[in-house]
This record gives structure tokens, C-alpha cells and sequence, in this order.
């Protein structure tokens, strides 16, 4: 570099000229005097200490501390991943740690346009790249033989220029001419090809979504620890076991074929070999049952529909009167004989009720038969129970509506339980447990005893009322009171005077005083007795002429009781009064007699003329709205009627066996009306307030006379 720069000091500047040379003295003495300062400030930077400026609170390590190689390991782990994941074992039955973090963390990803060769995709591509590369040699080809064939043809004009150059000049001035009256020949468009080097690429990604992990933790499963021994003995036992269960099993199947077999020949008919075998449908019962009720719904479809939706609209043009509209009609090949002796709606299943199935005519007494039927299958009943005796009575429990209490013919009582698949009864009184003599007329339900035991009263012929408790799967009886016949003495063995015992035909308890409950009597009496009291009665009614057929106290009003007689009335008291209320004459034998769930004055009675008689005292105090014949026969008779607790319907049974459905028209359940600008009241109150307004009507003429 000082070179360079000396030889740049000697040259002068472009294009002047060259200054005059220097002395040799001179030039020697100048360079000494730019090399000695160059050097001596060299010299003064490098001979000068080097001084290490540290910070005042820096460690000072030995040799050997500066030396040491500390190593450091770089990994791929995410530093976001969670480290503490744990999870509960069922198995330990403690939270443990994942063994296994997913450490993987994309940063960038890309979808490629690569496609494998192998594919179908692939090979489509292929060919048409193979096919586009013949299509251009084919071109190249015709384009090279073209421009051969151009050349050989361009040679031969030149040798023949000299000769047609006179024959051209005057066919180029004809072939203007022509050219000049011809259109020109169209253009071919020539093919543009892209510009590989100017092109725009568009694209757009949506933001992905963060992945989230969702885990949800049971509890745990109850575990228990369970061990034993098996030895030989044991496990020769249980084979045992099993051996005798099927022998059972076997036994049982035989003695009920033979049984059928019997039964067929009395009949007059063998068995063929499809009705021998047992066929076990139990695990395809729920399904078939399903079944039943659709292709049943399906047929009485227009009977559903009325059910469900009709209201007859005439009734607003027969003054206050109403109609009945059958429905369904129940019945039962095995009941066609037998003649329906009770009703009950089941009170937590609405659609469901059951029948009771025995005779009336105590010469010609058979066996009964408990059906329970669904209004939504009216072919064939959901339960079947047969029994030696005729049911004269039942009644379904309130708190568990699997319960059926039953009253027979014979005077025994059972109850029924539906959970069960058998068909005889869980609980049977017999002659030691202290059945009734007679038959048994009706049951009730009570509420359970301090010791929390279901128990249910009965009433027979032969004078008793007992109550029936169910302690330790049997029937233990009690005597609440027996009903005797004032003014009646027998002379009996030895002089001595026995009293004569009335025969209770049927009884009620209060709806609201649990203690409190009538009788109704063969003798034409009501007796009002309590459950304190078993030696007396509270009160007695002179209240019909022949038996008492049925008495029932009213849902809303804590005073007033229907009764009716097969004297032909029907009547309405007030257990404060010894006369009736309301008396009504329905010029034939009255079977049974209920009232309404959703009215205090509406009642309905079954007459054995084959009528069904519906009475509202609101709207008319005198006779009833509607006088319907239900059974045409005049052999048949109507037995029982009962209301639906929820739906606007009845039911009524006669003497073939046979279940009628009807539907009350709107002028026999007539609600008050709204007022503009008025709320209507419902409830208890205002239906006990109908039914006392309608007695201080009656009342009113007695008052009177006293004063």
C-alpha cells in the first residue's frame, strides 16, 4: 500500500503535465521522515498494556473452572405441553400420571398436488400426456415433409426462371386482375399462447379452528371382593341342583299337557301336534304386545278418533238434554257365560280397568274370572286370571296399582298382585284364617295400619264387616263389627233366643273421616257405623223396600250419600237427616249407581231394563238428562257403571260378559261458562257450593213449617 501510494504522489494530475523530478537526497530524506512518524505511532498503540475492563460483579474462575465443558441437550419437546396429566384407575383406585404427551407442534402445513402414479388418477394423466405428445410429433412430422417437398419444387423453378419469366409477366398481370374482382380468403386465428412469465395466483385459507379435548370421569363402579373355595363336593352339588330344577321343570310341562289333553277330549276335540307344544313367547311378549295395539289402533281408528276429538254439536238444540256414544265393546271368549259383577279403574294407569267375572244366579254358580283390559286394545285383555269360585267384588289400591282385592262367591277373599306371572292369587284367606260364610258383596282398600300393613275391608251376607291386614305373607282377620237385624229373634235348641244377623249388601267409607263408612243392608237399611265403635251403630236409615244394591258417598260434599235398591229409586241424603233429599223412580230394578269424578251433581244409574240413566240436579232437579238403552236383548241386563277418573267416558257391563264404552255429549258435563271480564272459579269449593245451594232448596219447606 505505501507503494502504490508513492507511485500515485509522483504521478501529477490527468491530463497536465508531469512535474519536475525530485533530488535523490531528498526523496530519501523525505520517506526516513514519513516512515519514522508512521512507525512511532504504530509503535506507541502496540507497545502500550493491554488493560481488560470487567464489570464489578463478575465471577473469577480458576484455570480449571474456565476449562470445564458444560454439555447441553437440545430435544423436540413442545415446552407447551402439560407435564401433569393425570387420570383416575379403576383398578389401583388412584389418579395416575399419562406415561404419554403428545409433543408434536405444527407449524406450517401444506396440501400437495402430487398423485401417485399408480393411482387412477395417475394414470389418466399419463395418457393424456401421452396422447398430446403424439398429436405433436405427428404435426412436426407433416411440417418437416412439407418443407422438403418446397425445396425440391423452389430448385426446379429456377432452372425453369429464364423460360417462363415472359409467360409470368402476362399471367401476373391477369392473375391482378382477377384478384382485384375476387374477395380475399378468410384469416385463420392464430392460437395465442399464455405468458408463463405473467400470471396472478389467488388463494385463501380459513383460520383452523383450536383443537379442544373434552373428557368426562363416571364414578366409580362399586367393587366388592368376593372369594371362595371350590372343591368337588360343591360343584357336584350344584350340578345336582340343576338336574332337579329341570326334572321339575319337565314334570310341570307334562301335568299341564295331560291336563289340556283332558280338557280337549271333554270337549270333543283332539290336540293337534302346533297346540301340544308349549311355545315360550316371553322374550318377544313387549314386542308383540307393541304390535297388537298398533294393528288395533289401526282398525278402530275412526272409534280413537271420536274418542279423542268428537263432540256432538246437536246438543246445543236439544234443551239441556244429552247422548251417550258407543265406542269400544270389550269381551272375552272365556266370559261369554259369566256376568260382570264388578268394575274398577285402575287409579294410576287411566286407560286401564278391571272386571270381575261371576253369576248372579245362585243356582247356576261356575267358576270367575279377573280381566284387566286397556282402552288401547280393545281385542284382547292385557291380564287373565281364572279362579274355582265367582268374583263378586274387587277394588284396585291406590298407592299400588298392582294390587287387585278380590271377594268371591264362596266367601274367601285374595289378593292379586299383576308383577307377578302367575295366575293364582299372592294371598288367599281360607276356612282356619276366618273366612265369610257367605258371599262376600264388596271390598275396600284402607290406609295402611301403625305398623305400616296393607289391609282392606270386607263385607258379606253373613252379617260381618272385616278387615283383612297383611302381616308376613298371610291374611290376618279382624271382626269390626257385625250387623243385627233389630226386632228379629229365632227360637233356638233349649228355649234359647238367638238374634238374627243382617246381611250386608255393600258399604262406603267417608271420603275425608277415615273412621266412618255405611252399610247398606238385604233388608232395605243404611247403617252408619264407625270403626271405634263395634257393638253399635251411629245412626240407622229406614231407606228402601228391598236390598240395597249400592252406596256411595259423594267426591266433593262431606255430607251428602247416594243409595239405590232394586226397589226401582234412586236416592240422595244427607247423613245429618234421616229423610232423603232426592228420590227418583226409574221404573225398573236399579243395578249400581256412581257419581262423577268432575262434578258434585252429576250421577249416573244402570238399570236391569237395559237403560243408562245420567242426572245433573244442577241444570235439572227432576229427571234425568239422558235415558239411553245400551243393551238391546231383553234377556241381558246391566250390572254396573263406573266414570272415568280422567277421560269424559263410562263404562258399563251386563250379564253376557260384555264391556261397553260411551262417551258422555257435552250437555251432560257442562262447565260454567266464562263472563267477559270474569274469572271462572273451579274446584271443590264451587262444586260444594252447588250441591248446598240445592239443598237449602229442599230444606226450605221444612224450616218453614217448624217456624
Amino acid at each position: 500500500m505505501l507503494g502504490v501510494f508513492l507511485l500515485q504522489s509522483q504521478s501529477g494530475p490527468s491530463g497536465g503535465k508531469a512535474a519536475p523530478p525530485r533530488p535523490a537526497k531528498a526523496v530519501s530524506k523525505k520517506r526516513d521522515e514519513d516512515a519514522s512518524t508512521d512507525v512511532g505511532e504504530g509503535a506507541d498503540e502496540w507497545t502500550a498494556a493491554k488493560t481488560l475492563v470487567k464489570p464489578p460483579d463478575q465471577l473469577e474462575l480458576t484455570e480449571a473452572e474456565l476449562k470445564e465443558e458444560f454439555t447441553r441437550v437440545l430435544t423436540a419437546n413442545n415446552p407447551h405441553a402439560p407435564q401433569n396429566i393425570v387420570r383416575y384407575s379403576f383398578k389401583e383406585r388412584a389418579y395416575k400420571p399419562i406415561g404419554y404427551v403428545d409433543q408434536t407442534a405444527i407449524h406450517f402445513s401444506l396440501n400437495g398436488n402430487l398423485i401417485l402414479k399408480d393411482s387412477d388418477e395417475g394414470r389418466r394423466q399419463s395418457m393424456r400426456s401421452a396422447v398430446s405428445e403424439k398429436a405433436s410429433l405427428e404435426t412436426s412430422a407433416v411440417i418437416s415433409e412439407e418443407t422438403e417437398i418446397k425445396d425440391e419444387e423452389g430448385t426446379e423453378d429456377t432452372q425453369a426462371a429464364g423460360e417462363e419469366e415472359a409467360e409470368e409477366a402476362g399471367a401476373a398481370e391477369e392473375a391482378e386482375a382477377a384478384e382485384a374482382e375476387e374477395p380475399p380468403p378468410p384469416r385463420v386465428k392464430e392460437q395465442k399462447l399464455a405468458n408463463q412469465f405473467n400470471f396472478i395466483e389467488r388463494a385463501s385459507k380459513t383460520l383452523n379452528n383450536p383443537l379442544r379435548e373434552r373428557a368426562c370421569q363416571s364414578e366409580p363402579t362399586p367393587c366388592k371382593n368376593f372369594s371362595a373355595t371350590a372343591n368337588q363336593w360343591e360343584i357336584y352339588d350344584a350340578y345336582v341342583e340343576e338336574l332337579q330344577k329341570m326334572e321339575k321343570s319337565k314334570e310341570k310341562e307334562k301335568t299341564k299337557a295331560q291336563i289340556a289333553k283332558k280338557e280337549e277330549k271333554k270337549k270333543g276335540r283332539k290336540l293337534t301336534s302346533l297346540e301340544s307344544q308349549s311355545d315360550d313367547i316371553t322374550k318377544i311378549s313387549k314386542a308383540a304386545k307393541i304390535m297388537e295395539r298398533m294393528v288395533n289402533q289401526n282398525i278402530f281408528d275412526d272409534i280413537a278418533q271420536d274418542f279423542k276429538y268428537f263432540e256432538d254439536a246437536s246438543d246445543e238444540y236439544r234443551d239441556q238434554r244429552g247422548t251417550l256414544l258407543p265406542l269400544w265393546k270389550f269381551q272375552y271368549d272365556k266370559t261369554k257365560r259369566l256376568a260382570v259383577t264388578a268394575i274398577s279403574w285402575n287409579p294410576k294407569y287411566k286407560d286401564l280397568f278391571a272386571v270381575g267375572y261371576g253369576s248372579y244366579d245362585f243356582m247356576k254358580q261356575s267358576h270367575g274370572m279377573l280381566l284387566l283390559y286397556t282402552m288401547k286394545n280393545p281385542s284382547f285383555p292385557e291380564y287373565v286370571f281364572s279362579s274355582e269360585s265367582g268374583i263378586m267384588c274387587l277394588d284396585i289400591h291406590n298407592d299400588h296399582p298392582y294390587l287387585v282385592a278380590v271377594g268371591f262367591y264362596d266367601g274367601n277373599v285374595a289378593i292379586y298382585n299383576l308383577k307377578k306371572a302367575t295366575s293364582q292369587p299372592s294371598y288367599k284367606s281360607s276356612a282356619k284364617s276366618g273366612k265369610h260364610t257367605d258371599p262376600v258383596w264388596q271390598v275396600k282398600w284402607q290406609k295402611d295400619d301403625m305398623d305400616n300393613n296393607l289391609n282392606f275391608f270386607s263385607v258379606s251376607s253373613d252379617g260381618r264387616i272385616v278387615s283383612w291386614t297383611l302381616v308376613k305373607n298371610e291374611l290376618v282377620h279382624t271382626d269390626v263389627i257385625k250387623l243385627s237385624a233389630e226386632g228379629t229373634t229365632m227360637q233356638g235348641p233349649e228355649g234359647l233366643q238367638l238374634q238374627t244377623l243382617g246381611c250386608g249388601t255393600s258399604f262406603d267409607f267417608h271420603k275425608k273421616i277415615d273412621y266412618l263408612f255405611l252399610v247398606g243392608t238385604e233388608e232395605g237399611k243404611i247403617y252408619k257405623c264407625s270403626k271405634c265403635y263395634s257393638s253399635q251403630f251411629l245412626d240407622v236409615f229406614e231407606a228402601h223396600h228391598m236390598a240395597v244394591d249400592s252406596v256411595s258417598w259423594n267426591p266433593y260434599h262431606l255430607k251428602v250419600f247416594i243409595s239405590c235398591s232394586s226397589d226401582w229409586t234412586v236416592k240422595i241424603w244427607d247423613h245429618t237427616v234421616k229423610t232423603p233429599m232426592f228420590i227418583y223412580d226409574l221404573h225398573s230394578a236399579v243395578g249400581d249407581v256412581a257419581w262423577s269424578p268432575y262434578s258434585s251433581t252429576v250421577f249416573a244409574a244402570v238399570t236391569t231394563d237395559g237403560k243408562a240413566h245420567v242426572f245433573d240436579l244442577s241444570i235439572n232437579k227432576y229427571e234425568a238428562l239422558c235415558t239411553q238403552i245400551v243393551v238391546a236383548k231383553k234377556k241381558n241386563k246391566i250390572t254396573h257403571i263406573q266414570f272415568n277418573p280422567v277421560y269424559p267416558v263410562v263404562i258399563v257391563g251386563d250379564e253376557r260378559g260384555h264391556i261397553t264404552c260411551l262417551k258422555l255429549s257435552p250437555n251432560l258435563r257442562k262447565m260454567p261458562k266464562e263472563k267477559k271480564g270474569q274469572e271462572v272459579k273451579k274446584g271443590p269449593e264451587v262444586e260444594i257450593a252447588k250441591m248446598d245451594k240445592l239443598l237449602n232448596l229442599v230444606r226450605e219447606p221444612d224450616s218453614t213449617a217448624g217456624k
